[in-house]
């Protein structure tokens, strides 16, 4: 009995521990698997009906001593990536900000910060348990070179740390649809809001949706190639348009505007069937 009550102090669930929360695609997926879910963010995204699904904590996760989560029966983690992506792009800034980097040892330290709290994080909670508590953490392709290689993907999304040795596979496997977002195809993140589905109340994200337009579906699917659906397809636009395209977000809104934080959100949200899969997996077995 003991492998499953030392996980059941949170209304008699298992506990998700959800690191860098967003919009909560980790939660969903826990949520639906019957977790206990608590998210640690250092903001509160909310977008019209968009928010987090689950408890959520403000709170910078540097900050965090891994021991609160003795109890935890898995944490999941989603760093901010758009530097990773950034660098993956084929633009002389990009590559001069990658080459500084490289050249700086206090800048690639960094750079992997909210990476490395992760690991960090578990080893202490693992520590305060004395036993093992799994981690699984979601980043871009471009990750690759500065944290290691990933284990495995689906489509767009790489993960690192404890992925389970089957995996649900995907056909379409782009961030967004008609894009490559870690680099391959010469484009960063676009994005009209029609394609993150948000219908918010912000002046700035009803603009934006209004103005967007759509680009073809399939475009620029480069990844695993299996019949199973498009999961691993993020929720929007095309191109280098995200910068510079007419009618997008960038030109129209703020880094720090709604309309472009709300984008910016859908393209980070881990998709259920991943989620769901990871949170099922590891869900601490009835004796």
């Amino acid at each position: 009995m003991a492998e499953k009550t030392q996980f059941l102090d949170y209304y008699g669930k298992p506990l998700m521990v959800d690191l860098y929360a967003g919009l909560g695609g980790w939660a969903e997926g826990g949520l639906a698997e019957g977790y206990y879910v608590i998210g640690f963010d250092i903001e509160r995204h909310q977008y019209g009906d968009a928010k987090y699904p689950a408890q959520l904590v403000l709170q910078d996760v540097l900050t965090i001593h891994g021991k609160q989560f003795k109890n935890a029966a898995l944490i999941v983690a989603s760093p901010p990536c758009q530097e990773f992506s950034y660098m993956a792009m084929p633009w002389s800034k990009a590559k001069a900000k990658r080459a500084a980097i490289l050249e700086d040892p206090a800048e690639r330290k960094r750079l992997t910060a909210l990476f490395d709290a992760c690991f960090r994080i578990q080893r202490e909670a693992i520590e305060a348990a004395g036993h093992f508590i799994p981690l699984v953490v979601e980043n871009v392709r471009g990750a690759n070179e500065w944290v290691g290689r990933s284990r495995w993907n689906f489509g767009s999304f790489h993960l690192w740390g404890d992925v389970p040795a089957l995996m649900p596979m995907v056909r379409k496997a782009t961030k967004v649809p008609g894009f490559r977002f870690d680099g391959s195809g010469g484009s960063f993140q676009t994005a009209s809001v029609e394609h993150t589905g948000f219908k918010s109340s912000e002046e700035g994200v009803k603009l934006a949706s209004e103005a967007g337009r759509r680009t073809d579906k399939g475009k620029g699917a480069r990844f695993t190639s299996r019949d199973c659906g498009d999961e691993g397809v993020k929720q929007h636009g095309s191109g280098r348009e995200w910068f510079a395209g007419e009618g997008k977000i960038s030109r129209m809104a703020s880094s720090k505007s709604p309309a472009r934080k709300a984008a910016s959100a859908a393209i980070a949200k881990i998709p259920l069937v991943l989620s769901r899969h990871i949170a099922q997996v590891y869900k601490p077995k009835e004796i």
